[in-house]
């Protein structure tokens, strides 16, 4: 469990130390934690610049993903009820990178606050009771409600001028709406609103909710392939440079399956690697390597690297 020194709360409900730290309870997820560890690393980078300091939670477990809760609903629901759990037993508001896994456990508290029988077999199967007092925020929330648009500007050193950029939400991001409670779930802007602060142009398009296919990739490779490139086409379509996400499955599902098209690919980067980029962070080589579609080039034509 993290420890708070000379705690006070702002207003989004985030724990600051003495030292004008905020500590957040951090569950990274698998997908963080393997092919999308680029997201990690530069998640990490940038939350310390911007003083932001994660405490893992102990014990956490796969949230079960798209796939659970096609087998069992109710295994669909304890496994990130356990993590609910897990990150209660932290005692600080929880910060979920990945949106399948935010999705997830925003799906356990909705089932843990419904009052049903289902918060009884929750409770009862893992072993606790369940508080409404949780906070649960993904990457872009975190930014947005506790350190917010005018402070992110001030830690830009490198504007990313001339850089345009569609924002691709995918689908877990913002459905279902009465239980991610996102906003404006048909167009959201949040994520075009930083892409702005960090100096760049937001394009609008019309793909920025569609699902990317990622669950589908290992038994209908060919739909998935057709669906990320009528994504990545449309991307292009658009007169965007880079595509960015905040999703690991999204990222490795549209980079990867660019390698055999016909057109010309696109980069598509994590939210936190353009943002430590606006930043001059110093790790972004190493965010970089694993990606299949290099944004070096694009990046370096614009001269922001």
């Amino acid at each position: 469990m993290g420890s708070v020194i000379n705690e006070t709360q702002n207003k989004a409900g985030g724990s600051k130390t003495g030292g004008n730290v905020l500590e957040l309870g951090y569950y990274p997820g698998c997908t963080v934690h393997s092919t999308g560890i680029e997201y990690t690393l530069s998640l990490k980078e940038v939350f310390k610049k911007l003083g932001i300091s994660l405490v893992e939670i102990s014990g956490w477990n796969c949230c079960g993903g798209a796939a659970a809760h096609s087998l069992s609903r109710l295994l669909g629901l304890v496994l990130p009820a356990r993590n609910v759990q897990k990150a209660q037993e932290c005692g600080l508001p929880l910060a979920v990178p990945c949106p399948a896994c935010f999705n997830a456990i925003k799906r356990a508290q909705h089932a843990l606050s419904s009052g049903s029988r289902m918060k009884e077999t929750l409770e009862n199967t893992i072993g606790f009771k369940y508080s409404e007092d949780l906070v649960v925020k993904t990457t872009h929330q975190v930014i947005l409600d506790y350190i917010g648009l005018k402070k992110l500007k001030s830690f830009v050193k490198r504007p990313l001028s001339g850089l345009k950029v569609v924002s691709y939400y995918g689908c877990l991001m913002v459905r279902a709406p009465e239980i991610v409670k996102m906003g404006d779930y048909e167009n959201p802007v949040f994520l075009d609103n930083i892409v702005e602060a960090l100096g760049a142009q937001p394009l609008d398009w019309s793909y920025k909710i569609d699902c990317c296919g990622a669950d589908l990739g290992m038994t209908h490779g060919r739909m998935a392939k057709d669906i990320t490139d009528r994504i990545t086409g449309m991307a292009l379509e658009a007169g965007a440079d880079v595509l960015m996400t905040g999703c690991g499955l999204c990222q490795i599902n549209l980079d990867m399956r660019q390698s055999r098209r016909a057109h010309k690919g696109i980069p598509v980067l994590y939210m936190t690697e353009l943002m430590g980029t606006a930043m001059g962070l110093p790790g972004r080589n190493k965010w970089w390597s694993k990606h299949v579609i290099d944004p070096v080039p694009v990046l370096g034509s614009l001269d922001l690297i």
